[in-house]
C-alpha cells in the first residue's frame, strides 16, 4: 500500500493541529505526504507563517497564496478551488485532509468531493457561533472519512446523516503536541519575543462575520477594559475574516503600551508554553474552549462566537461590553488555575490517526456517498 495524503492547511491555528499528523504520515513508509499552505499563512500582515511550515522540515510542501488583504470570504473560496483543483490535478493525491471550520476547509472538501477523492474532515462535530458552523458542517456533509475530538461530536455527525462507520473517535491532534515534554521552556519563549513579565493574561478576539456592524466597538471596549484592567498582556493578532481590520486598527494603542507585547502570530510550541504560564485566556477564539482548559488555565470567553461550543468550569462566559469584560478579568485574576479537563483527548490521536490509515479499510470508502437515516424508536 502506497497512498498519497494531502494536507490542506490556511491558518496559524489549523496548522498546529494537523501537525502532528502530517508528521506520522510523513515518516511512514506507506504514505507519501504534501501539503498544500494558502490562507493566513502567505500575509505578511499575519506574520507569513509559511515559513513555519517550511521550517518544520516536510518534504513536499506547495504554497498557493489564494487571496489579497480585504478581499470578501466567498473570493476567497473561489480562489482557493481554482489554485487546489489544480494542484490535484497534476498531484492526484489519494486523500485530502482538511481540517475544522475555515474556509480553506471548505474548498477542500468541494475539490475532493467533485474529483472523486477520499476527503477525510479532523474536528468536525463541534458547536459554535457566527458563520463556522455552518461552514464546518458542510464541510461534514462534503468529507468522506470524519476524525473528531469526542463522543458528542460523533452524535452529531450522526445526526447530520453520516455512516457511523467512517467516524472516528481520536481526540484533538493538538493535545499531543501540549502533553508533550518538548515545548521550550517559559524563559525561552520570553527571550524570543521579548516578553518582559512574568504574570500575563493571554488576549486572542477574533471578528464575529454574522455581527459585522459591532466589531469596532466590541474591540473598542475589550482593548479599553484591558487598558483599564492594569495586567500584562500577550496580544496575538486576529484571523483575517472580515472586520479584522477594523479590531488591528483598535489594537494600534496597545503597541506603545508597556503592558502590552502584540504579534502577528507565534510559533505554535511556543504559543504554548505560553498559554500553560498563562493567569488566563480572554477572547473569543476556540483556543480558550479546546486547549486552555487542558492546562486548567481559566478562559473568559466574550460574546456569541463560541456559542453552545463546550462548557467546563474553568470557562467564564460574558457579554461583549466593557464592564463585563472589566469585572471578569478582576474575577478570574483572584482564582486559582483549575483542574486539567481532556474532554478533547488525552494526547493519543496520532497514534489511532495512523492505525485508521494503516488499517487500510477506509481506502475502500465509496465515493458515492448516503445519507444514513436515523431509526427512531
Amino acid at each position: 500500500m502506497h497512498k498519497k495524503v494531502l494536507f490542506l492547511t490556511g491558518t496559524r491555528a489549523d496548522f498546529g493541529k494537523l501537525k502532528p499528523l502530517m508528521r506520522v504520515i510523513d515518516d511512514s513508509h506507506l504514505f507519501e505526504c504534501s501539503i498544500f499552505v494558502t490562507g493566513m499563512h502567505t500575509l505578511s500582515r499575519y506574520g507569513y507563517t509559511v515559513e513555519e511550515v517550511i521550517k518544520s522540515g516536510f518534504k513536499k510542501i506547495h504554497t498557493y497564496m489564494n487571496q489579497i488583504h480585504g478581499e470578501p470570504m466567498d473570493l476567497v473560496l473561489a480562489n482557493t478551488i481554482g489554485g487546489l483543483s489544480r494542484y490535484v490535478q497534476e498531484e492526484r493525491p489519494d486523500l485530502i485532509v482538511v481540517h475544522g471550520d475555515r474556509i480553506e476547509a471548505l474548498a477542500g472538501a468541494i475539490v475532493g468531493s467533485l474529483n472523486n477523492i477520499l476527503v477525510a474532515h479532523i474536528e468536525g462535530g463541534e458547536r459554535s457561533g457566527t458563520i463556522d458552523e455552518s461552514i464546518r458542517h458542510s464541510v461534514s456533509k462534503l468529507a468522506h472519512i470524519h476524525f473528531v475530538a469526542n463522543s458528542e461530536a460523533a452524535d452529531r455527525l450522526r445526526q447530520l446523516g453520516e455512516d457511523p462507520n467512517h467516524i472516528f473517535i481520536i481526540g484533538s491532534p493538538d493535545i499531543d503536541i501540549m502533553l508533550s515534554e518538548n515545548l521550550p521552556s517559559l524563559t525561552e519563549v520570553q527571550q524570543r519575543y521579548g516578553i518582559h513579565f512574568r504574570e500575563f493574561g493571554i488576549v486572542l478576539y477574533h471578528p464575529v462575520t454574522t455581527e459585522i456592524e459591532y466589531v469596532r466597538k466590541h474591540a473598542h471596549d475589550l482593548v479599553t477594559a484591558l487598558i483599564d484592567s492594569g495586567q500584562n498582556y500577550v496580544v496575538i493578532y486576529p484571523n483575517n475574516d472580515l472586520g479584522s481590520h477594523e479590531i488591528l486598527a483598535e489594537y494600534k494603542v496597545l503597541e506603545t503600551n508597556n503592558k502590552f507585547r502584540v504579534f502577528p502570530s507565534l510559533r505554535f510550541e511556543y504559543f504554548l508554553t505560553l498559554l500553560k504560564n498563562a493567569s488566563f485566556i480572554i477572547g473569543n477564539s476556540s483556543t480558550g474552549i479546546h486547549e486552555a482548559p487542558v492546562y486548567g488555565v481559566p478562559t473568559i470567553n466574550i460574546g456569541t462566537r463560541q456559542q453552545n461550543r463546550f462548557f467546563h468550569k474553568s470557562i467564564t462566559h460574558i457579554a461583549d461590553d466593557y464592564d463585563s469584560i472589566l469585572n471578569a478579568i478582576d474575577y478570574v485574576s483572584k482564582s486559582a488555575k483549575r483542574e486539567p479537563c481532556f474532554s478533547f483527548g488525552r494526547g493519543n490521536s496520532t497514534a489511532l490517526f495512523k492505525e485508521v490509515l494503516e488499517g487500510g479499510a477506509i481506502w475502500g470508502t465509496s465515493r458515492q456517498k448516503q445519507f444514513q437515516d436515523i431509526i427512531l424508536k
